[in-house]
Parts: structure tokens; sequence; C-alpha cells
């Protein structure tokens, strides 16, 4: 079973949105789930632990999206530990559809745990953070009113700012309706209520009605 100290090693060089402390954080939260759910936990948190491994080269990671770069990584540490094949393929079916744009939807109890897990952490007040530490890194401003045309369409028009705000309309306000398990969804009520009223409440100040 991959662990902490070994996992901390594959991610040294994450930005601040996406780095080892996002690992934990949603190693911690799969674990609740898994638990809630009655999921193969040795499963769910290798798979947490490995689910954004950046370990591919340049010319294999230009090529492969990050959850497939994982996937195989996660292939190759897992053999490595002497894993069986069903159980190295049931960790990779977990990382390879943990993202929100994944075409392929999670189909375990497993790969759903970790799907929920993965985006409990984009939502709430750590999602509301995230959001707009990635706006920051990306040179963004605080906030701007999103134009009619993305309200519309969600996409920017020409020069349009992306902003944390921005990032609630076209994804973080849809997460609470996507997860896939009981207890992710009645974990995410408080978290989008957080969320939605964080975004209110700014967008309010800008404005300087309250």
């Amino acid at each position: 079973m991959p662990t902490i100290e070994q996992a901390r090693t594959w991610y040294t060089e994450s930005d601040q949105v996406h780095d080892f402390d996002h690992i934990l954080r949603v190693c911690r939260l799969a674990e609740v789930l898994a638990e809630k759910e009655g999921a193969d936990l040795e499963i769910v948190r290798a798979a947490a632990l490995l689910h954004d491994a950046e370990s591919a080269s340049g010319d294999e990671q230009t090529r492969l999206s990050h959850h497939e770069t994982a996937a195989i990584f996660a292939g190759k540490v897992l053999a490595k530990e002497g894993w069986a094949d069903d159980r190295v393929e049931a960790v990779q079916h977990c990382i390879l559809t943990h993202r929100f744009r994944a075409a392929n939807p999670p189909k375990t109890l497993e790969a759903k745990v970790l799907f929920d897990a993965d985006k409990l952490d984009a939502i709430g007040a750590i999602g509301v953070a995230r959001a707009l530490a990635y706006a920051v890194l990306d040179g963004q401003p605080l906030y701007t009113e999103p134009s009619a045309t993305f309200r519309e369409t969600l996409k920017t028009e020409s020069e349009e700012a992306y902003t944390a705000y921005h990032e609630f309309i076209f994804k973080l306000s849809k997460i609470k309706n996507r997860l896939q398990t009981e207890s992710g969804k009645q974990m995410a009520t408080e978290r989008h209520q957080f969320m939605q009223s964080f975004f209110q409440q700014l967008k309010a100040e800008v404005r300087g009605e309250r």
C-alpha cells in the first residue's frame, strides 16, 4: 500500500491549487466516504494518493491528459508492490473516471467515492479559496461581472476576464448535482450553500450594495 511519505514525492512540482495538501484532503474525504458507503478502503486510498500523480516523461505527458498519465503511473507503482491485476485495474478505473469532464463516468463504488471526494474539495470554503487562488495565479482580477454572452453560452467574450465567479457559474455551482454517492451528496449540501452565499456576498460588496 503506498504511504503518504511515498506519495509526497510524486507531487513536488504541483502548483498551490493542485498541491499535496489537495491530495491529503481528498484522501481523508475518500476514506470517510468509503467507510460510510462500504467501499474497498485499500483501493480507494491508493487511488486517492495516486489520482493526480504526474510522473510521465515530457513526451508522454504531452500526448496524454493528467488522469491518463496518473493511471499509467499507478499501474507501475502497484504492480511493483505486488498487487493483483484486477485490483490494479480497479485503482486505475478510479483515476481514469475522477475528472469532472471525464468522458467515462465512474462505474464502481470505489470510483464513485474518489469522484465525490475530489469534487467535494472543489466546493465549500476550500473550493472558494482554490478558485480565487487559481484566478490570481492566472493573473485574473478578484471579481468582474460576467457578460451576458458568458451567462448564456458559458463562453467568455473577447478579452473578458475569467474570475473565480465565472468558474462558480461554469462548474462549481453544478458539482453538487453531479455527485455519485449518498454520503457525498449529504456532505455537499452545506459546502454548496456556503459557496453560494460567499459569491453572493462578494458580488454585493463589489457593487457597494452591502
